[in-house]
């Protein structure tokens, strides 16, 4: 097997643990938040933060105000929401939120994108951890929304823009915006340590 699709494998298949937060990744429409939802709903953490600052429509990045709604209509209270609306693009995602995780003490998080995206959400949020040399010390659980792979979304169909995630990972690699399939398989090892 080659090293990503060892790396493909573990980010599918992850387990997620109890942790400190749900971190829902802005975009895909709505596709992401009823499984973000689910996982506050079903103890696995008490807070939720929303990231993501784009408000892009046509491109599926539904700002909070959007979402909101049906985060309340969830059993989410306005208490347990963090909004974190300065990001951008995943790069600043994960900056901010790792920001956020200094800040609260947090070490354990559950990442929500949708299947296609969470590979590339993963390695750059990783990458971030990596920098501030927190790799070993703030655990990422991958918890990817499973939605259609060829429903025609309109900002296209999900098996088509999985392609292009491992074309964009591929070019960040070469400018160091995220991290190595390998890095990857190896902090998935430190983390599966008792």
């Amino acid at each position: 097997m080659t090293e990503q699709e060892i790396f493909v494998a573990l980010v599918s298949n992850d387990q997620v643990e109890k942790a400190d937060v749900v971190i829902l990744l802005e975009g895909d429409g709505f596709a992401r938040v009823e499984k973000a939802c689910s996982l506050i709903a079903n103890g696995w953490a008490g807070t939720l933060v929303f990231s993501g600052g784009i408000e892009k429509l046509a491109y599926g990045s539904y700002p909070y105000k959007m979402c909101e709604e049906q985060i309340l209509k969830a059993g989410i209270k306005q208490e347990q929401i963090i909004v974190e609306a300065i990001s951008q693009h995943t790069r600043q995602q994960a900056e901010e939120v790792i920001a956020l995780c200094e800040k609260n003490n947090w070490t354990k998080i559950i990442l929500v994108a949708t299947h296609y995206h969470q590979y590339r959400a993963f390695l750059t949020f990783l990458k971030v951890l990596e920098e501030k040399k927190l790799d070993k010390t703030i655990q990422i659980f991958n918890a990817p929304t499973q939605a259609s792979w060829f429903e025609e979304t309109g900002w296209g169909k999900r098996i088509d823009l999985l392609k292009i995630e491992f074309e964009k990972i591929e070019q960040y690699k070469q400018s160091g915006h995220i991290s190595e399939y390998k890095t990857a398989i190896a902090y998935f090892q430190w983390k599966a340590q008792p």
